[in-house]
């Protein structure tokens, strides 16, 4: 197997070398979790091990804001929050601060100055001066996409954020959507510019989709969340999963034909104004054959990944956007257009590549994941459902190519916009291994609970849901499992919808859960699984956090996650955390107390961000698989100074006989203290102890 190695990283990091980027720890701010709030968890936070805060937006939003990405005055820190002086005291705490800018869209409304002033409203929003429409945020009808391509919309909506970057109170900042930019790109190339150290994207990658080379440290991470997920799924479960779907559900369609129908669907309603705007600009610039709302509502649906990024002011076209658009197999006089072969129609080629986004995220992710219900465990933000599984050497692979092009790239495995929690879809991620028993056991609970349909709500596909939502977040209360369905089946749209709620669909069919709760035949059956598949599932969640700690690029730990955290789709995984039951773990671990299955992944993230901190020359340096066969991944850091040992199905036989050519020399075991001479291949199991999993540190 070759020896992939990282470019090398400047000792000194962005904000002057004040704070080593070692791992960032996401917090979802509010009026209850503000700035004073947070400096008071920066102690354990550190004693964690974390280097940086990352923080959701701070610039003031609306009034009655929950989550900042609804800003109204980008010039001003939210009062809110602790204002300006908060924030900066914030940052005199001693960690390092990422932000989380929105430069695609502001909040409507009295609050909004610009908003409110008709000469700057049309320079600031992406109007429509026939209709006196906006371009929105998706479909949110109250959030105004802004024109960054101009330069006081930039100068303005960015001073703020440049100011606290240069004076050191920020080291970093995370881009919100930058696909819904007229020029991502340039945009991206001016925030360089202006000397804004670490830029992290929100750029969802299709698979097989590579980054562009643009001034960036990396995305945001959801490809390797999705590609630990894939990782733990065994491949032996297709067929059996397919085939159990394909009755439950009675469609036969694979998940990209349900994709693309979800995305036209999106096109021709949610979206019906955007496309008919795209009309607009079509015969305005003399397109009159492709001035037709049908077909390019067929169109903005078919891309297989979120937008090109064509730039008619300089005409460049990327060897991805010529095959992205060849895929799409769209009409040739449409190609030829976009693919800027026939001059002369930059507006429609830009509102082109404005308007699939949107459409892509809320076909996909926002409906058909909640219609395609094989293995929940692989319907998270950038993956794809139909993709089952994912080899040792394609993860290694990953990671090489991280390592190589963006080793700074963040590595996350739960955020404020997965469908599940990763502790969740380890879980889930396990019935590929077990699908016979999950079929025999689905089967029976389909015949336990009929009595409980009425009025054929839930349908057989929604009942499937229940169960697996019921074995992923197991034990759940009433109130969760209630919140979550309602949002669950009107995001699919099959049977009720936020715009058309049946209620009484709705009803029965989370009667149907909640009954479930207390429905002794289903319990004695389901309980006894859920409790192994529990089990199991804290090995599974412990090696993919020891891979999002030891890969190449920068881990982040979303708030609260370093315990077993068993969330669903938001509001749930925006609960309000125990931060003083973390720190009682935190302390009894560093005074010596043994890890627990309920303690060990703070414990693991300890230990590890710890030798991160010893080792950074290490992590920062190259990326070595180690061969362990196809079911043990094994990789060496730096100059064969760290040593990882995660198996992924080890009750297999080809695991069983696996031995890994570890370096000559002595090595300490970072989880146990221990130390041990190594001089030839050892055995994988040899070198993992009682979690299941290997750290060592060469001494």
């Amino acid at each position: 197997m070759s020896e992939p190695v990282a470019e090398p990283v400047s000792d000194v990091d962005a904000d002057g070398g004040r704070h080593r980027l070692l791992a960032t720890y996401r917090l979802q701010l509010s009026p209850e979790l503000d700035f004073a709030a947070v400096a008071e968890l920066v102690p354990y936070l550190r004693d964690l091990g974390v280097s940086h805060l990352y923080l959701s937006p701070v610039l003031r939003a609306r009034e009655a804001s929950t989550h900042g990405y609804d800003q109204v005055d980008p010039t001003r820190v939210s009062d809110t929050l602790g204002g300006e002086e908060g924030l900066r005291a914030l940052a005199a705490q001693g960690l390092g601060i990422v932000l989380d800018i929105v430069p695609n869209h502001m909040g409507t409304g009295e609050e909004n100055p610009w908003w409110t002033d008709e000469a700057r409203r049309e320079q600031f929003f992406d109007l429509d001066a026939e209709t006196g429409r906006w371009r929105r945020f998706f479909d949110v009808d109250d959030l105004a996409a802004l024109r960054q391509e101009d330069d006081e919309v930039f100068e303005t909506t960015h001073r703020k954020v440049l100011q606290l970057l240069a004076d050191g109170v920020v080291a970093g900042v995370r881009v919100d959507h930058p696909d819904g930019l007229a020029d991502p790109a340039g945009y991206l190339e001016r925030l360089a510019a202006q000397g804004t150290g670490d830029v992290w994207i929100e750029k969802i990658l299709h698979t097989g989709e590579v980054l562009r080379d643009w001034p960036v440290s990396g995305t945001v991470g959801y490809e390797f969340l999705n590609d630990v997920t894939a990782l733990f799924v065994d491949p032996a479960g297709e067929a059996p999963l397919t085939e159990l779907w394909h009755r439950i559900s009675g469609d036969t369609r694979p998940f990209a034909e349900v994709a693309a129908e979800a995305e036209l669907e999106q096109a021709r309603t949610s979206f019906a104004p955007e496309v008919e705007r795209l009309a607009r600009v079509a015969a305005a610039e003399g397109l009159n054959d492709l001035a037709d709302v049908e077909l390019l509502s067929r169109a903005v649906a078919a891309l297989p990944v979120y937008r090109t990024y064509v730039e008619p002011w300089s005409g460049t076209v990327d060897d991805g956007d010529r095959k992205a658009l060849a895929t799409a197999d769209l009409p040739d006089d449409l190609a030829r257009v976009l693919l800027l072969e026939e001059p002369g129609h930059d507006s429609f080629v830009t509102r082109f590549q404005q308007t699939t986004p949107a459409i892509t995220a809320k076909g996909i992710e926002d409906t058909a994941f909640y219609r395609y219900l094989r293995l929940l465990a692989l319907n998270d933000v950038g993956g794809d459902p139909g993709r089952f599984g994912l080899s040792v050497d394609a993860f290694h692979a990953g990671n090489a190519e991280r390592a190589r092009r963006f080793p700074r790239n963040l590595l996350i495995s739960s955020t404020h916009d997965t469908k599940r929690s990763a502790d969740v879809r380890a879980r889930l991620g396990l019935l590929a291994g077990r699908a016979e028993e999950w079929r025999d056991h689905v089967q029976g609970w389909m015949t336990l609970t009929d009595d409980l349909v009425e009025g054929g709500a839930p349908d057989d596909a929604e009942r499937y849901l229940v169960f697996q939502t019921l074995l992923g977040a197991w034990p759940i209360d009433e109130e969760r499992l209630s919140t979550y369905l309602r949002k669950a089946l009107r995001e699919a749209k099959r049977t009720t919808s936020w715009i058309e709620p049946d209620e009484s669909w709705e009803g029965r069919a989370i009667g149907f859960a909640t009954a479930l709760l207390g429905h002794r035949p289903f319990l004695d059956s389901f309980l006894p699984f859920a409790a192994e598949i529990g089990v199991e599932g804290e090995r599974v969640a412990l090696g993919q956090v020891l891979l999002k700690l030891t890969s190449p690029g920068v881990p982040d730990i979303y708030g609260g996650d370093e315990l077993a955290d068993l969330s669903l789709v938001d509001p749930d995984n925006r609960r309000p955390v125990d931060w003083e039951h973390r720190r009682r773990v935190l302390d009894n671990l560093a005074a010596g107390a043994e890890p627990e299955a309920a303690t060990a992944k703070l414990w693991l993230i300890r230990a590890a961000l710890a030798l991160r901190a010893r080792r950074t020359d290490a992590f920062e340096g190259a990326y070595r698989p180690l061969d362990a066969g196809p079911h043990v991944v094994a990789f060496a850091r730096g100059d064969d100074e760290v040593l990882v040992v995660v198996p992924v199905r080890p009750d297999s036989a080809a695991a069983e006989a696996a031995v890994i050519a570890v370096p000559d020399g002595r090595w300490l075991n970072v989880l146990d203290g221990g130390e041990r001479e190594v001089s030839g291949p050892e055995p994988w199991d040899d070198l993992v102890g009682g979690w299941g999993i290997g750290l060592y540190e060469r001494t």
